[in-house]
């Protein structure tokens, strides 16, 4: 049981870099100057960074109540899961969210 517990910790670090180069892909790919795919495939990541870091890690700076995180990280992930799909990714997008799905609810079960 261990290794199955250890490999869902794995699975959510590889979906949290997921959201971090989706969102990064999508900035790169939106259609617009130069400046402002840089600014969206650079910025809007280290933003999702800094919110990940001071609101949900779990050893963040201001820990939320379990309501109040899950909400964040649904936040964040959607966002992953919205540059997939607005990046014309959808069979990535499905299997995304699945994963998340299952991540989630294997997390909370587990009370990791």
């Amino acid at each position: 049981m261990l290794l199955i517990k250890n490999a869902n910790l794995l699975l959510r670090l590889m979906l949290e870099l997921s959201v971090l180069i989706s969102i990064g892909y999508w900035g790169f790919q939106y259609k617009s100057s130069f400046m402002i795919k840089f600014g969206l495939g650079i910025g809007v990541p280290i933003l999702v960074i800094i919110v990940w870091g001071t609101f949900i890690a779990p050893n963040s700076a201001y820990q939320l109540p379990l309501t109040l995180r899950i909400i964040m990280e649904l936040i964040v992930f959607g966002l992953g899961g919205y540059a997939l799909y607005s990046s014309g990714h959808q069979s990535l997008f499905k299997t995304f969210t699945i994963l998340v799905c299952i991540n989630m609810i294997l997390l909370l079960y587990w009370k990791q």
